[in-house]
């Protein structure tokens, strides 16, 4: 790790516009040597437009970057490196069949054809001493928790010699317990001016807890910040939101659940590597019931996700829905009003090369609405729902015929939930559904969410946010390994007992 303090990073009069949409609008903030940093914002508010300008992703249309008080041109990261600034992503980027020591060597953007093994791991053993949290080297990384992948993304950059670490929503596949774990041993580090640390999240929680400074962007412009210890949360959503107040959020009608909706029997399914992902697994869900499954990431939600939608066939089981063999077909999915939220929008539910219409119509641009004679599409119906979606819903863009992969990840998943969601939904499975939404639209969500199933719809809802999961779901169930193997109802359910089975320490198969 470079020993040498962090310089002084500051950002003057950013501007930058990607097409007909003014990303960053005159931001400019300083970010001080040893400080905890949050930036805050709605979706497509600029933050990681401003840090990819800082790591040479985007070139800014005009305006200043200073390291240590000198202008830089950053044409690219590994000129960012070259100055001390990294980033960690918020998927993880490690190679999986390897180990800890050789994923901090594959980092290095100077390694040798041939490696000296002993020397170099002499180097590492002594830097991994140094540090205030350490991994085995050994240890292959698929073989480590959520929160040990997370460390270990931080410790590849500092074994860089990075003094300015950009983490951008770090925390999103983690249990409760291993962010704060992880974000505490990251304030350590800035606290020991060793590090200045930089925090994209959309968790009030989470700037309060281990952020001395935040600063708030809406609509690509400052809009204000200062010391958190200054500013309470009141403060920060006036801020974040303007004058427009977030939703008030899911208000539940108290029910007696129906029938069950939705049954899977013993349901078995492999991985792109051909390994089982998911196994033997059995749950119901009754129409008017939210069941929430629980794991940290790669536990088998993704694949069981995509059996349901169709994605992938699944190895042995049975699936019902409405008390009949469910085969997953597109007539099915409409007659039955099966409605689907899945991880990774951009890849898994929208067509990337059309417009925001037409991914907005792929459910029923054939139905009677939209379509004469069954095959003649009405393009001025598709583009007045769309529009009115887009209002809705808050997707911003620059109108209904932009392409889809052009608008931010954030604005993607507005898309699909806007197209999901507006539906008679009787079924809905949704994985995820507000990661990467900021606060209002997370509140938004989840009442849609919420209203669906106190309208009688069946939910399934697999999440990595445990907080999500306390507040929306009727039962929790926690899948580890392919497995079911714990259940709770809402009432009996704890975030620290959910928490320990989630990472593997009481795991018994659970009776759903």
């Amino acid at each position: 790790m470079n020993t040498r303090p962090p310089p002084l990073i500051e950002a003057h009069d950013i501007r930058k516009r990607f097409g007909n949409v003014q990303a960053l609008d005159g931001v400019s903030v300083r970010f001080e040597p040893g400080s905890f940093h949050a930036l805050l914002g709605e979706n497509g508010a600029g933050k990681s437009t401003l840090v990819k300008c800082l790591m040479g992703f985007h070139a800014a249309d005009s305006g200043t970057i200073r390291v240590a008080g000198e202008p830089r041109a950053i044409p690219d990261p590994r000129a960012a490196h070259a100055l001390g600034l990294g980033m960690v992503y918020q998927h993880f980027t490690l190679v999986p069949s390897m180990t800890v020591a050789e994923n901090l060597l594959l980092s290095r953007p100077d390694l040798a054809g041939l490696i000296h093994w002993r020397a170099e791991r002499r180097g590492i053993d002594a830097f991994l001493a140094r540090m205030p949290f350490s991994l085995d080297p050994d240890a292959p990384a698929m073989s480590l928790a959520a929160g040990e992948k997370q460390k270990l993304e931080i410790l590849k950059q500092l074994y860089l010699g990075v003094r300015v670490l950009i983490l951008d929503e770090p925390t999103s596949v983690l249990t409760p317990q291993e962010a704060d774990e992880v974000l505490s041993h990251a304030r350590r580090l800035a606290d020991a001016g060793l590090l200045t640390v930089v925090l994209i999240t959309h968790k009030f929680r989470e700037v309060r807890a281990h952020a001395r400074e935040v600063s708030v962007l809406r609509g690509g412009r400052n809009a204000g910040g200062g010391p958190v210890a200054a500013l309470d949360t009141d403060v920060l959503v006036e801020m974040t939101f303007g004058a427009r107040p977030p939703s008030d959020g899911a208000v539940r009608t108290e029910r007696a659940a129906g029938g069950n909706y939705l049954e899977l029997r013993k349901l078995s399914a492999l991985n792109d590597r051909g390994s089982l992902a998911v196994r033997d697994l059995s749950l119901h869900v009754a129409s008017g019931e939210i069941v929430g499954v629980a794991g940290v990431s790669g536990n088998g939600q993704r694949e069981l996700v995509e059996v349901l939608a169709g994605q992938r066939e699944p190895e042995s089981g049975d699936i019902a829905v409405a008390g009949r063999p469910y085969r997953r077909t597109r007539a099915e999915t409409r007659a039955l009003g099966v409605f689907l939220l899945a991880e990774e929008p951009l890849a898994s539910s929208c067509v990337r090369t059309l417009s925001v219409a037409d991914n907005l119509a792929l459910r029923d641009f054939d139905a009677p609405s939209f379509a004469r004679a069954g095959w003649l599409v009405d393009r001025a119906a598709i583009e007045r729902r769309a529009r009115d979606l887009i209002g809705r819903f808050r997707i911003r863009c620059a109108g209904p015929q932009a392409r889809v992969d052009t608008l931010s990840g954030g604005n993607v998943q507005r898309a699909v939930l806007a197209r999901e969601l507006s539906g008679e939904v009787r079924l809905l499975v949704a994985q995820n559904p507000c990661l990467g939404l900021d606060f209002a639209a997370t509140c938004e969500i989840r009442a849609r969410i919420v209203d669906a199933r106190n309208r009688g719809a069946a939910v399934l809802l697999l999440s990595e946010d445990l907080d999500e999961l306390l507040e929306l779901a009727d039962r929790i169930l926690v899948m580890l390994d392919g497995r079911l193997v714990f259940a709770s109802d809402r009432a009996q359910a704890g975030a620290a007992e959910i928490g320990r089975h989630m990472t593997g320490h009481h795991a018994a198969v659970a009776t759903t």
